[in-house]
């Protein structure tokens, strides 16, 4: 099974007649890992975006579409707390806390809620 961006991916291997060690070539790793992040068990390296885009010449909405992939596709989350505030590291760490037994509908309005703010 693939995620969103082993599906991209994949699709783009397609169109220029490439296959996954040719990615694991392009990337410098390894044919597992390329297979472990594509279908979800690794972590996508954000410096992938780059490269990536730069050997496919991806257009700009392009590069968007797989920057939404990639982003769709994430297994872990990391935040740097090192130079927020008292109340937003204690904001991020409760949500981490409480990630687990949040339900759709909570979800769903933390969602709208944040993006109302980047809105604005």
């Amino acid at each position: 099974m693939y995620t969103e961006y082993g599906e991209y991916m994949r699709i783009m291997r397609i169109k220029h007649h490439e296959i996954m060690l040719d990615t694991a070539k392009l990337l410098n790793v390894s044919l597992p890992f390329v297979s472990a992040v594509e279908s979800g068990k690794r972590s996508i390296p954000e410096e992938w975006l780059e490269v990536l885009s730069a050997h496919y010449n991806l257009t700009p909405q392009q590069k968007s579409e797989l920057k939404k992939a990639m982003d769709h596709s994430k297994t872990h989350a990391k935040i740097d707390l090192t130079k927020q505030s008292a109340i937003k590291r204690e904001v991020a760490l409760e949500f981490q806390r409480s990630f687990e037994e949040l339900d759709e509908t909570t979800a769903a309005s933390i969602l709208d809620l944040l993006r109302s703010r980047k809105e604005n």
